[in-house]
């Protein structure tokens, strides 16, 4: 796998540096909600400061906002980032999507960012599949390297496309098997097992378009509507009745799955396997959560929902790997050249 120039071999002493953070964190009630790209960043930030840079300024996007609105300004985020790091030299720019011409990677926006800095460093792994003004166009600009969290998520993930230890089980869920086809072709190829729930295993199970078998739930927690508070009962797979919902693999299923992954070398899990935000359909995703926390596999957990459930679980630490990028980690684990990390000179 190709390998960006690291930030640990930049010259920043004095220097003004732009830093790309991925601090697209959830918001509730304009609080932030899970702060874990936000820490994952920090790292960075804290090496060019103890390295003398003159400056730090760093920017990021904050959800999908069409132009500037106040849901989505930055200063929470901010205030999180400096009260970390309490540093005068710190800056954190409002979102970069409050701009048109970030997501068209505009060359007057990027240069709009560059303008005053000397170096640029790229950190955002969850936005480095996107070709956008903050990730391609400033890079295109300035003296450009792969901050530490780029660096680790890159290698981290490029283990599972190499030589992996046996048995290597592949687990996938959420609700669209299209978003996740790339991958299960790619890997799934090399997995000694492909485990899929969710609302995917539905569509799998009606036509498989994968050229291997897959594990789908032999049992669900049927629900007689979609809503959080609705009658349930545990059925077999082929026995949901007619018009009833299968919103979570059932006790059976959890039990297959937990076998799977109590003998793998490797694991990769990237999706929940039913609709875990209501507690009643959570029970799957926090069966196959605990599995791979208590395996002593080589495990990578990938995708917002799979994080979330073990960041809720209080497992996040008990993974080898957990990766802040969903969209950015699936096409790299499909073998997509990432836009982002391809415009960083080699090492």
């Amino acid at each position: 796998m190709r390998r960006p120039r690291s930030v640990r071999d930049a010259d920043v002493y004095g220097k003004r540096v732009l830093v790309r953070s991925d601090l697209n964190v959830p918001l509730e009630d304009g609080r932030i909600a899970d702060d874990t790209r936000i820490r994952a960043a920090l790292p960075t930030l804290r090496l060019l400061l103890d390295r003398s840079a003159g400056a730090v300024t760093v920017c990021s996007h904050l959800g999908r906002p069409r132009g500037p609105d106040p849901a989505y300004a930055i200063e929470p985020v901010r205030q999180a980032v400096c009260a970390a790091l309490d540093d005068a030299r710190v800056t954190v720019l409002e979102n970069t999507r409050f701009n048109p011409g970030e997501t068209k990677n505009d060359p007057s926006f990027a240069r709009e960012l560059a303008d005053g800095n000397d170096v640029f460093v790229e950190d955002a792994f969850g936005s480095v599949h996107r070709a956008h003004a903050s990730t391609v166009g400033v890079a295109e600009l300035l003296p450009t390297y792969a901050g530490q969290l780029l660096e680790r998520e890159l290698e981290e993930l490029g283990k599972l496309l190499g030589d992996v230890e046996r048995p290597f089980v592949l687990i996938s869920g959420g609700a669209k098997v299209e978003d996740k086809l790339g991958v299960l072709r790619n890997l799934g190829g090399k997995a000694d097992a492909v485990l899929v729930g969710g609302k995917m295993a539905e569509e799998l199970r009606e036509k498989n378009p994968l050229p291997f078998e897959v594990v789908l739930p032999t049992d669900v927690v049927a629900a007689s509507e979609f809503a959080a508070d609705a009658q349930t009962k545990v059925v077999a797979y082929d026995s949901v009745p007619g018009g009833w919902l299968g919103l979570d693999i059932g006790p059976e299923t959890c039990t297959t799955f937990a076998q799977y992954v109590q003998q793998a070398g490797t694991i990769f899990w990237n999706g929940p396997m039913g609709v875990f935000e209501w507690p009643r359909f959570a029970e799957g995703t926090k069966a196959v959560a605990e599995a791979v926390a208590q395996s002593d596999a080589f495990s990578v957990v990938g995708g917002a929902d799979s994080a979330r459930a073990l960041q809720e679980l209080g497992l996040a630490d008990d993974v080898s790997w957990l990766s802040t990028g969903g969209g950015a980690a699936l096409e790299l684990l499909e073998g997509k050249e990432l836009p982002g990390v391809a415009v960083i000179p080699e090492a």
